[in-house]
């Protein structure tokens, strides 16, 4: 295993996932092995871009909970939530050490953290979550969409399939004895939209999930946008911090779908659309 940053980790050939790959699945294994180098040329865009983030969009300064991927910790979204916080926003971290999947520890701690922010502030929270926590953060916006304004999630593969989409399955495993909530694929809670807004920042150049496997359905209130960044880069990448801080700059109960500025449309290829819905619908 080879860190990338505090708090980040991605898996080396010697320990790659022995899950059959099917055709179509991904990612393939040059971008796999690439992930640490383009993360840190991801950092290096950061630092080239730093002098330009007082420039991002600014919205209300409403409370914003950022969920950390696999094996990652709060250091590993240190950069995002400080980039959010010069912003104005009220950011935290999830507070509840490395992400090992969902243990009684972590599912009871996000529905204190959640409860406890909304309650503090009076208003809803927003939701940001990388890989695995974006999947977490949509099972908040499940759980407590009152206490959600919107979410948003970076290279989250919660459109799963199969294990063979994601590089990171044999390391989820190996702590599934500690999970207090086990899951099948595909997974079930992804059978219905969430009831807030959702935004899906994706890349084909993710060398650890399927770009597939981020793609949300299309609905009124839910979106994908493409970036070109690595998976563990999504965090720094100045293109994700730029849509993150024009999804979060909208006025609370209004919602419109993103869309970049001219100058920075290169940054933003055309997003996907799902072939065919992610779940079958509901038996009338």
């Amino acid at each position: 295993m080879v860190g990338t940053g505090p708090g980040e980790a991605v898996w080396t050939a010697g320990e790659e996932d022995d899950v059959s790959r099917q055709p179509n699945d991904g990612p393939g294994l040059p971008l796999y092995l690439t992930e640490v180098s383009r993360a840190m040329a991801d950092y290096g865009l950061y630092l080239a871009a730093r002098p330009l983030m007082p420039r991002l969009p600014t919205g209300d300064g409403h409370p914003v909970l950022v969920l950390p991927g696999l094996m990652a910790d709060d250091m590993s979204t240190a950069t995002l939530r400080r980039t959010l916080r010069r912003l104005g926003y009220r950011v935290h971290g999830w507070r509840l050490g490395r992400n090992i999947g969902p243990t009684q520890e972590c599912v009871e701690g996000m529905s204190r953290r959640i409860e406890d922010l909304s309650d503090r502030y009076g208003r809803p929270v927003s939701l940001i979550g990388q890989s695995l926590g974006g999947i977490f953060a949509r099972d908040l916006a499940r759980k407590t969409p009152d206490a959600v304004r919107q979410v948003i999630t970076l290279g989250s593969p919660f459109g799963l399939q199969r294990d063979s989409q994601t590089r990171a399955h044999k390391v989820f495993e190996r702590y599934s004895h500690l999970h207090v909530e086990k899951r099948t694929l595909p997974l079930e809670s992804e059978a219905t939209p969430l009831a807030v807004p959702s935004t899906s920042i994706y890349s084909h150049q993710d060398g650890i999930v399927a770009w597939k496997a981020c793609l949300d359905r299309l609905s009124p209130h839910a979106e994908n946008v493409a970036v070109y960044a690595s998976h563990l880069g999504m965090g720094h990448n100045p293109a994700v911090l730029y849509a993150v801080a024009d999804r979060l700059a909208q006025r609370e109960g209004t919602w419109r779908p993103f869309r970049p500025p001219l100058a920075l449309r290169p940054a933003f290829p055309r997003p996907d659309v799902p072939e065919v819905p992610l779940r079958p619908a509901a038996a009338a």
